[in-house]
């Protein structure tokens, strides 16, 4: 199997995270010998960044490019697939990112956007029970970035012959998602 170069993108709730595990744990299992490099901005938590995520915001754009680049340039040893959960999240980062993955000799790499609608994605919040979900608020604050910030990464993906773009009905159960997820990347 080639290298893979995977970015999963989709409104709050889509399921990037559960899919991007599903991912890693289906290249571990195939591709034992090589090493796959989880880059999710979510991860990194210092008092003022947790303050920002906590209200629902989204991270300044130098933040999270930095929180990716530098987890990229620290880890990346070039025979790791690559798997970036939800980032990017707004286009300064999408051009960024353009520059990075040649200077990485990454060639067609594919996004994933799992599409789901805002009242699914409502239910599937509410459902995982965690406390920044259950407030109206702060996923209201997640749903409007989502149309602002991240809609123009998605159109940028869309219509850049650089990536595979797949649209994946995120509405299915994970199983079914996955395995349109695996079809559509040829694995």
């Amino acid at each position: 199997m080639n290298l893979q170069t995977v970015i999963f993108t989709g409104r709050s709730g889509a399921g990037k995270g559960m899919q991007s595990q599903h991912l890693e744990k289906y290249l571990a299992e195939h591709t034992p010998d090589t090493p796959v490099l989880h880059i999710e901005t979510g991860e990194y938590v210092w008092d003022r960044a947790r303050k920002i995520i906590d209200l629902g915001n989204r991270q300044p754009d130098f933040l999270a490019i930095w929180m990716w680049t530098t987890a990229f340039i620290q880890n990346f040893k070039g025979n790791e697939h690559l798997v970036f959960d939800g980032a990017p999240r707004a286009l300064p980062e999408a051009l960024i990112l353009d520059t990075a993955l040649p200077f990485f000799d990454r060639v067609n790499p594919a996004v994933v956007y799992l599409k789901v609608s805002q009242e699914w994605a409502e239910e599937r919040l509410k459902g995982r029970g965690r406390a920044d979900d259950l407030k109206p608020e702060v996923v209201a604050r997640r749903f409007a970035f989502f149309e602002k910030d991240v809609v123009p990464v998605i159109e940028h993906y869309r219509n850049n012959p650089a990536y595979r773009f797949l649209e994946i009905n995120g509405e299915q159960t994970p199983e079914q998602v996955f395995d349109d997820v695996r079809k559509g990347l040829g694995i």
